[in-house]
């Protein structure tokens, strides 16, 4: 890799204080008949106020590895079988539902890549945003008013609070995400395919709005992304994923410039491909591991 880990848990080397890491992390998908390997021997870290991209293909185990990171993967079927995941300098791998609950949201919160699937359907959108403020932020005594400066914060009119979310445009329900994340004063933001969905345009809106977030906040962001054009911009670090292991790591421009690893190459290229709409995808051979010793009773 271009960027060797080396796992400190503690200042790093520029002085930036880490907020997140993840040393050797290790999660397994287990169904009846077999398990899956989604996470092989991850190891990332992430510092105070920069922005890092975790890039890879759909499979690739880029969103479990963000669910591990809060507490969010699938309780039955999925477990981290090995390594460690350290938020501002403590140990999380075992934390209870009780214990995730103090940590989500402050000091990190997410943004998921559907608004629809996590928004209340039948809940205004101001009432939403309230409840995140009353639960991870009691020190506001005006929620009401905290709600309209989020909103203010998210460039969303103030009439948007009362509204449905069926109701809003899919980029003005992503910025609604944001606003209920932000509404904890996170340290870290994970923003997982965060425009997606969304067209060329509101992509555009939705990256620049975050990019502002950053700088007047102070946050650190990790963008999970297969969008290497996003990354480029807006990721000063990249760390890429292959058949659910980390393969290559490094500073985003030095990583695509010179990219090491057979499947970042292609990546990369295919980027450029698609960018000049000429040229042959190629494809790279392999399976995903898995094992059979510890199926679902």
């Amino acid at each position: 890799m271009n960027e060797a880990y080396q796992p400190d848990h503690g200042v790093a080397q520029d002085g930036a204080q880490s907020l997140l890491e993840a040393d050797r992390l290790c999660v397994e998908y287990r169904t009846r008949s077999e398990s899956v390997l989604a996470v092989q021997d991850l190891s990332l870290i992430v510092r105070e106020g920069e922005s890092v991209a975790l890039v890879g293909e759909s499979g690739s185990g880029k969103s479990t590895v963000a669910r591990a990171m809060l507490g969010l993967l699938p309780e039955r079927i999925a477990r981290i079988t090995g390594g460690s995941i350290v938020l501002t300098g403590q140990d999380v791998t075992q934390y209870t539902n009780d214990q995730w609950e103090q940590v989500r949201g402050h000091p990190v919160a997410m943004v998921f890549q559907d608004p629809l699937s996590y928004l209340n359907p039948v809940m205004r959108v101001g009432r939403q945003i309230a409840e995140s403020v009353k639960r991870h932020d009691r020190g506001t005594l005006d929620v009401r008013g905290r709600v309209a400066e989020l909103l203010e914060l998210v460039r969303l009119p103030a009439s948007a609070a009362r509204a449905y979310p069926h109701e809003l445009s899919g980029g003005m329900r992503q910025r609604v995400l944001l606003a209920i994340a932000l509404g904890c004063r996170p340290r870290l933001l994970i923003a997982d395919e965060p425009t997606t969905a969304l067209d060329v345009t509101t992509q555009a809106e939705i990256l620049s709005l975050l990019r502002d977030l950053r700088q007047q906040l102070g946050m650190a962001m990790l963008l999970i992304s297969h969008d290497l054009g996003v990354v480029w911009e807006e990721c000063e670090r990249v760390y890429v994923m292959f058949r659910s292991r980390l393969v290559e790591s490094g500073r985003t421009r030095e990583v695509f410039a010179s990219p090491t690893h057979p499947y970042t190459a292609g990546l990369v290229k295919a980027a450029k491909a698609a960018r000049n709409s000429e040229g042959r995808f190629e494809t790279i051979e392999g399976e995903y591991s898995t094992t059979t010793d510890s199926p679902l009773p």
